[in-house]
């Protein structure tokens, strides 16, 4: 499922590894992520912590994270939403139509 952005130049193509990696980075660097559902190594298609689906022209990112404790569980996961979102469309050019994130534990 690459995604293609059409230009008068020609076609640019964004693999969707590359889309998944950069959702990971930018979840990951949001103050009060612990990680990403299921440890390190998560950039990857066979990855649970990130999912994206194609929706016409646009995409939807699934992201799965691990709060730290004592952190307010909601308010790290607007955090992530917005930094996945403008990275994902600030890096590839591809838009975000929706990003869903679900908090799959708490690290202590």
């Amino acid at each position: 499922m690459d995604k293609k952005n059409t230009s008068a130049k020609g076609v640019l193509k964004v693999s969707e590894d590359v889309i998944i990696t950069v959702a990971g980075l930018a979840a990951s660097d949001v103050k009060g992520v612990a990680g990403l559902k299921g440890g390190k190594g998560l950039m990857s298609r066979k990855s649970n912590a990130i999912k994206i689906n194609l929706i016409g022209d646009v995409i939807a990112v699934n992201v799965a994270i691990i709060v730290k404790s004592g952190e307010k569980a909601a308010a790290v996961a607007a955090k992530v939403q917005n930094a996945v979102k403008e990275n994902i469309q600030m890096m590839t050019g591809v838009t975000v139509a929706r990003v869903n994130v679900f908090v799959d534990g708490v690290e202590f």
